[in-house]
């Protein structure tokens, strides 16, 4: 894929953002070979109330169980992997075990299902589409009653720098609170962290140090958009987190950790329908300036 087709794909993908995912105020974006409506597809089909809102051919989007996702058909630059996995939480057990199942079907398991000394049910798999999701038995009163919760791993290059990554994101996010952290208390991971939660945004989010050694991090495969409501918003997510990380096209950047984001307007489709020369604006910047989406 050239970088001029990346460009145009990514152009797409801001153009379907529609409104009912500026519910959320950070959206998880999978990247897919090309099958991204299959793949929303079949979780729609293991997971109760849950149905694709919108498929324009390039991003599919879907409401899993009240949490927003998008699909990018992106083809085969990028795959996600468990660095950034999903923590789907389960009050019934049954239910558990049937979502389980249906990720079985030429899923990769990572942790068997069973009990752990922090959880009596719960297993990690990655799908057959290379999407990971710890499935938990326990209270969504414990995660503000949201069901499927975006966990970052700190492995490899990044092992050990989530307690680091933690106190960045309590700086970057205006409306952040830190619920509770647990660190390893012995072996060579003694003192990082085991798992934390917080909420962002009103997002609620986990991270961890991994237990074990790993030979990858994070990568544009899991992505995790940010809808801002003016210029002022986008000004200042974009310079925070190029400050240490680095910046790349169409409103994409990296953090220090190596997490990408998509820092976009809300209403990125409104500025580009039926203007063909703001498209074209879109696709010469690297943060997206809204006037000259206004006024190209």
């Amino acid at each position: 894929m050239s970088i001029i087709e990346d460009i145009l794909l990514l152009t797409h993908f801001k153009h379907s953002i529609n409104a009912k995912l500026m519910e959320n105020k950070i959206i998880p974006a999978l990247w897919f070979d090309n099958n991204a409506k299959e793949a929303l597809d079949f979780y729609c089909d293991i997971l109760p109330d849950s149905s694709i809102t919108k498929d324009n051919g390039v991003a599919v989007e879907a409401s899993l169980i009240g949490v927003n996702f998008i699909g990018i058909n992106g083809g085969n630059a990028f795959k996600p992997n468990p660095s950034i996995s999903f923590m789907i939480v389960f009050e019934n057990r049954d239910a558990l075990d049937l979502t389980w199942n249906g990720f079985l079907e030429e899923g990769k398991v990572l942790m068997p299902l069973q009990e752990y000394p922090f959880s009596a049910h719960y297993g990690w798999i990655a799908d057959k589409f290379g999407v990971s999701w710890q499935l938990y038995l326990g209270k969504l009163s414990d995660v503000n009653e949201q069901a499927i919760i975006p966990t970052l791993m700190f492995a490899h290059t990044q092992q050990g720098n989530c307690e680091r990554a933690l106190a960045f994101y309590a700086d970057l996010f205006k409306n952040f609170h830190a619920q509770g952290a647990v660190h390893y208390p012995d072996g060579p991971m003694k003192g990082q962290v085991m798992h934390a939660q917080f909420q962002a945004n009103n997002t609620t989010m986990a991270a961890m140090d991994s237990g074990v050694d790993m030979d990858f991090t994070f990568t544009e495969g899991v992505s995790l958009t940010i809808l801002c409501k003016d210029q002022a918003e986008i000004d200042y997510y974009w310079d925070k987190i190029i400050r240490t990380g680095s910046e790349s096209q169409c409103g994409w950047c990296k953090d220090e950790f190596g997490v990408s984001w998509q820092v976009v307007p809300n209403n990125i489709a409104k500025l580009l329908q039926h203007n063909k020369n703001a498209e074209k604006a879109l696709m010469g910047m690297k943060k997206i300036v809204i006037s000259e989406l206004e006024n190209a």
